[in-house]
């Protein structure tokens, strides 16, 4: 699904909430959320100050349904995942 690409900050909303619903059986999804403008809109960040809303984003994106994320703060989103996997007693 595309986040951003002149969505609203509730399209994006909506994508997030509903994300399983943008997925097709045996394919996973993708998601790039990092350091988005909707982001920003709702933090009031600017873009260089965007990663815990980013982290944030992503979290909510594993816990509906993404498999693949597209990051910037590849450190940080790593240990997002490590501890996403742990809670939900998945490998790493």
């Amino acid at each position: 699904p595309g986040f951003g690409f002149g969505k609203r900050v509730a399209d994006n909303i909506e994508l997030l909430t509903h994300l399983k619903k943008a997925s097709l059986p045996g394919h996973p999804i993708v998601v790039g959320l990092s350091r988005k403008s909707f982001i920003g809109a709702i933090t009031g960040r600017k873009v260089e100050e965007r990663l815990a809303g980013s982290i944030a984003a992503h979290m909510l994106a594993l816990d509906r349904g993404a498999s693949i994320l597209r990051v910037h703060d590849v450190r940080e989103t790593a240990d997002l995942v490590g501890m996403y996997n742990a809670v939900k007693g998945l490998k790493k």
